[in-house]
């Protein structure tokens, strides 16, 4: 779907969504349709009654005296409204609007009605609420002349300043490429994306202004990343370790540090999954999916901050060749790890990963994201991600950045005596905790072991980069979860930093 920003007026002709306040006032818009309605648009409204109210969409075909073939009435506005409902308001006005078959719908500006926020900003929100519900995968589906409903092509922006809102936009538009972009990568199947295929999409992004390396095979066990090479030894796939630099603050801090699980395909490799779902495995990459799309987003935008972000790219496969239970390896750190599990292998990734981010770049601080455990959709469900963190102000300032862009967080505890649970007989640490015990916990202290003084968070997605159900921002499918909360966390440091 193409935005395009246009002078607020009531069209001639076409289809217009007109926002309403829930009180029943009636913006500029509004008002203008009213009168050339004869009255309509009132008399729906007061009809409506009670049913009216903060998110409620009434459709009126070819509205009498308007030369409109079709007008959706928006309900939007109450005490407590702020922007992330606002988005979701724009999701389901989506839902309203995907069974059109193409064409142009243009959307009204919500000026003269009440709310909390600015017109031209609730405007914004909209649009991206659309956006994002908008997303649809199809690369592999034949078109179905049954099935051609996919909503309009075009959506016509009513602006009040377009020069105001062509910045907004393409601000806006930035992130969004970068939440669809991770969408698609968590969608593709793992016969097509792979470590090397992975890593050559991420060199596309040297066109935005991001610096691009990529470690093979030999360079990591030059580096000695046992950890990461153990779990990558079962597959065919070669592993890569991908780097992605922005130096938008000019290069000379430290810079922020963003670090992603991409398991291309869990297999659960000797300590095999069940078979039933393991198809959905091909998600495994979505903590470094999300670290992809938020360094495309911060590079689209222009941010003004510096941020690397480290992709650890492998399969977990069980050949003649693969990891078994009770190996040891030695990472890159030095420490030695005895392989419990070899389908606790996100961790694995993520130590040498961490490692040789803080080793090489030494960030101010380090998030990783990784889809690590089972453990914390029994604990959260899918509604939050899982957050562990050694730094207060890194734990807020995550949870803030979440809660603005609806990508909520739960805090869960580390501690020494949860350390316990991951020591080995024969090696530093095991990779696995105390069965049925705070097995998310025993994940994030054992990546804990890699962190060197660096503040730092661990997010467990697991439960929240796929969805088995239609949610108020994303259609079944990949979520896109952590882009919007990276960029949103990049943002604050740099709201500060100017």
């Amino acid at each position: 779907m193409d935005v395009t920003l246009e002078r607020s007026e009531l069209p001639a002709a076409g289809r217009v969504v007109v926002p309403v306040g829930v009180s029943g006032a009636l913006g500029k818009m509004a008002q203008a349709l009213d009168t050339h309605s004869g009255g309509l648009i009132r008399r729906v409204i007061d009809d409506a009654g009670r049913r009216w109210k903060h998110g409620a969409i009434l459709e009126l075909p070819f509205p009498a005296g308007t030369g409109l073939d079709r007008v959706w009435l928006l309900g939007m506005g109450k005490d407590d409204l702020d922007r992330l409902e606002i988005e979701q308001l724009g999701g389901s006005l989506w839902a309203a609007l995907a069974r059109l078959e193409g064409g142009s719908v243009t959307l009204a500006s919500p000026e003269g009605i009440e709310l909390p926020v600015p017109a031209d900003q609730a405007q914004l929100a909209l649009v991206t609420g659309l956006r994002l519900r908008s997303w649809r995968f199809d690369k592999y589906k034949k078109t179905d002349e049954d099935d051609q409903a996919a909503g309009p092509s075009r959506l016509a922006v009513a602006v009040l300043d377009e020069v105001s809102a062509r910045k907004d936009l393409a601000e806006a538009e930035a992130v969004l490429a970068g939440v669809n972009h991770t969408r698609a990568l968590v969608t593709e199947p793992a016969n097509v994306l792979y470590p090397e295929s992975f890593a050559d999409e991420a060199l596309k992004l040297r066109s935005l202004g991001l610096e691009v390396e990529v470690l093979d095979e030999n360079a990591m066990r030059e580096l000695g990343m046992g950890a990461i090479l153990g779990v990558a030894q079962g597959s065919r796939r070669a592993p890569r370790l991908v780097v992605l630099r922005w130096n938008g603050g000019g290069g000379e801090d430290s810079p922020i540090a963003f670090v992603g699980k991409g398991v291309c395909f869990d297999t659960g490799g000797i300590s095999i999954k069940p078979a039933g779902g393991m198809e959905d495995m091909k998600f495994d990459m979505g903590g470094a999916g999300a670290v992809f799309g938020a360094m495309e987003a911060l590079a689209r935008r222009k941010a003004k901050v510096d941020v690397v972000g480290v992709l650890g790219l492998v399969e977990n496969m069980p050949d003649g060749n693969a990891q078994r239970p009770g190996d040891v390896v030695r990472a890159m750190s030095g420490t030695t790890i005895e392989v419990i599990n070899t389908d606790a292998e996100g961790r694995l990734v993520l130590a040498d990963a961490i490692w040789y981010t803080q080793d090489r770049f030494k960030p101010k601080l380090i998030v990783d994201l990784a889809t690590l455990t089972g453990a914390v959709i029994v604990a959260l469900g899918h509604e939050h991600a899982g957050l562990f963190s050694n730094d207060e102000e890194l734990a807020a300032r995550l949870t803030r950045a979440g809660e603005q862009v609806g990508e909520t967080l739960w805090r869960l505890p580390l501690g020494k005596a949860y350390a316990k649970h991951i020591k080995s007989e024969i090696a530093d640490i095991k990779n696995t905790g105390r069965a049925r015990q705070a097995g998310s916990t025993a994940g994030a202290v054992f990546i804990e072991q890699f962190v060197a003084g660096v503040p730092w968070a661990h997010l467990d997605v697991a439960g929240t980069v796929w969805s088995s159900r239609d949610l108020p921002l994303s259609g079944k499918g990949a979520t896109g979860f952590g882009v919007r909360l990276l960029d949103a966390l990049a943002r604050s440091y740099e709201d500060e930093a100017h």
